[in-house]
């Protein structure tokens, strides 16, 4: 089936005017904050006496604090208003703090630039919960892995142009402050002018009555998201790249000039292609999820970070250049190339752990909560971006050198996500399902979009070999319980890949009656729970290829639990190495090839009223058609 590509959303009302709202809201953010940081690092003598790593640290660690503060707040605004009028009015703010922050520039009065970088952050604050709860409200389902990779690719494109203006702009001598003063005002306007055409977006709680007190709503908000297991640990996942992220970029300005040995060009250009990696990295989301949100792509991101944030230490040991250089002439120095590789791949891998991290969030949290819980993770996010300021100024203030920051950032990268995959086995689940899909297999799937995403039923299907279930499950936008015997559950290997996925064991009433009636217990309570449920009705792997007659056990599911039945069908797994033919291990594995080709067919719901064993049977033979 043909979809059209996220990128015709910027051809929709419902869409672009939010999405360049949302861009230039972050164009004009960093503008000021990194042309404030450009001046403060490279003519620090004549603003301030602190160190310029001091400054690069203290001042997004100001930017993101009213995250601390306001976060709350602007969640309970965000329930209470309809997000096209929030969003003008915090456009005017925005006007307003550009202002001051113009007084600041041209009086050269660093305490009002402070107070305008607390007052963008204010901004942000106030936008957040609007920004990614508007989505849901405005997208499909299966538009928001598309939707939310195209945010934060212009996200990161405004970050990056931002920040590259900002520090061409005011490095122009000598009306460069001039300059700033007026983009900053002129964005600002054109930020309001995209706002005025959002479409109107009711407020999901416009009787909701405001707790004005940051700290105990702060405190309720993170309660409340913290009862949803796999909502709380997601914004955690987010919270923990922000950490990452400010821990490297803080860095970068004075990693630039002392370890590179380049002007402020060469800053820019690692921002340049870290930012153009987020962006690649997000918008390759949807490609790779396959229009679902899928948070296979979570692990395979956390990797990245891990490796090539290591590698970026090591890159850093062998450079080099012992000159002065700009952009251009670090291209030329001895190992130069492998840091720019380096940083690109930290943001292609950074946008695969963040966009569907995102998109779950807002596909499984309470539609009338989500503007909460968006805030109560910009909580999150911000108390850990304090946090990384703090541990980056502390490390560097004990003598670790950037890149010793660099590898030990890393480092605790992969053990944050060793713990955090292991308390939501899911991540982990869709990530080996993903694998296999993308790399041994190449996956067809036809009408999975019958395959619901919320309530309970049971899916029927036949049964190939003993990879059916991890196909499955790829296919499918949430959990499956699948039922499976015994023996199989308890495969080395495979058999922990079940039991993290919550499979539930059956045997033949000759073998174990207790271990099948509690079985079919299992079964009633997952379905009670609103869960789906997977059997393979035949019973037993095929031996021939052909399909068994399917057993009575699914009249006895549906008499205790009246839920839809979904017929389903694989085809082309038979002659697979872990399928039961008879063929030669050696003949099986190179029949199918690399990437051999698959397909699970997805058919029409039958009603519980209409369930037999037969008439099932004969919708998965159908399904199937003649390719084993």
């Amino acid at each position: 089936m043909s979809h059209a590509s996220q990128f015709t959303l910027l051809k929709q009302r419902r869409f672009a005017p939010f999405f360049w709202t949302q861009f230039l809201g972050a164009f004009n953010d960093n503008l000021f904050k990194t042309a404030l940081i450009v001046i403060l690092t490279f003519d620090a003598a004549s603003w301030t006496d602190l160190s310029p790593s001091m400054i690069t640290n203290l001042i997004p660690g100001l930017f993101i604090l009213p995250y601390v503060l306001f976060s709350a707040t602007s969640g309970q605004i965000a329930e209470k208003m309809e997000k096209a009028r929030l969003a003008r009015l915090i456009k005017w703010l925005e006007i307003g703090i550009m202002a001051v922050a113009g007084i600041g520039w041209l009086t050269h009065t660093l305490p009002l630039l402070i107070l305008a970088v607390v007052g963008m952050g204010t901004h942000s604050t106030l936008f957040g919960p609007v920004k990614y709860a508007y989505m849901p409200q405005q997208l499909k389902p299966e538009e928001l892995t598309g939707g939310n990779g195209m945010v934060e690719m212009g996200t990161f494109v405004g970050i990056l142009l931002g920040q590259v203006f900002g520090d061409v702009i005011v490095m122009q001598k000598p009306h460069g402050i001039q300059y700033i003063v007026a983009a900053t005002l002129a964005f600002a306007v054109l930020g309001l002018m995209t706002a005025s055409r959002i479409p109107v977006t009711p407020a999901p709680e416009p009787d909701l009555k405001v707790n004005w007190n940051p700290v105990t709503e702060s405190i309720r908000n993170l309660k409340f998201s913290s009862q949803n297991r796999t909502v709380f640990l997601s914004m955690l996942g987010n919270s923990w790249f922000w950490f990452y992220g400010a821990m490297v970029l803080a860095q970068f300005p004075v990693y630039a000039m002392t370890y590179l040995k380049g002007d402020h060009s060469v800053f820019v250009m690692l921002l340049t292609v870290f930012s153009l990696g987020i962006g690649a990295g997000s918008l390759l989301c949807e490609k790779l999820s396959g229009r679902k949100v899928e948070i296979g792509l979570v692990p395979f991101g956390s990797i990245g970070l891990t490796v090539f944030g290591i590698d970026l230490y090591f890159a850093s040991k062998g450079y080099g250049g012992t000159s002065a250089v700009d952009a251009l002439g670090l291209l030329a120095q001895h190992g130069a190339w492998r840091i720019v590789l380096d940083v690109i791949l930290l943001g292609i891998f950074g946008g695969f752990f963040i966009v569907p991290l995102f998109a779950l969030i807002q596909l499984r949290s309470d539609p009338k909560h989500l503007s909460r819980t968006i805030a109560g993770m910009n909580i999150l996010n911000a108390l850990f971006m304090v946090a990384a300021a703090g541990v980056a100024m502390v490390l560097l203030g004990q003598g670790l050198t950037i890149p010793e920051l660099f590898l030990a950032t890393a480092i605790l990268n992969a053990v944050v996500a060793v713990y955090i995959f292991s308390l939501v086995p899911e991540f982990l689940m869709r990530f080996l399902a993903w694998m296999l899909i993308h790399t041994v297999h190449k996956v067809k799937t036809v009408d999975g979009e019958r395959i619901p995403d919320e309530g309970p039923a049971v899916l029927v299907c036949n049964h190939v070999s003993y990879v059916d279930a991890i196909v499955i499950g790829a296919a499918s936008p949430r959990p499956i319980r699948f039922v499976m015997d015994h023996k199989i559950f308890n495969t080395p290997f495979l058999g922990w890949i079940f039991r993290t996925a919550k499979a539930i064991p059956i045997a033949p009433s000759s073998e174990d009656p207790w271990l099948m009636e509690k079985a079919f217990v299992d079964i009633a309570h997952a379905l009670h729970d609103g869960e789906l449920v997977c059997i393979f009705p035949e019973g037993r792997l095929t031996t021939t290829g052909e399909m068994s007659e399917f057993k009575g056990g699914i009249s006895k599911i549906i008499e205790r639990s009246k839920v839809p039945v979904i017929p389903m069908a694989l085809r082309g797994l038979w002659g697979h190495l872990l399928s039961r033919s008879k063929d030669s291990v050696l003949e099986r594995a190179f029949r199918k090839g690399l990437r051999s080709r698959l397909s699970l067919a997805v058919g029409v719901p039958v009603a519980p009223v209409d369930v037999t064993p037969e008439l099932l049977h004969q919708r998965v033979k159908a399904l199937r058609g003649e390719w084993k």
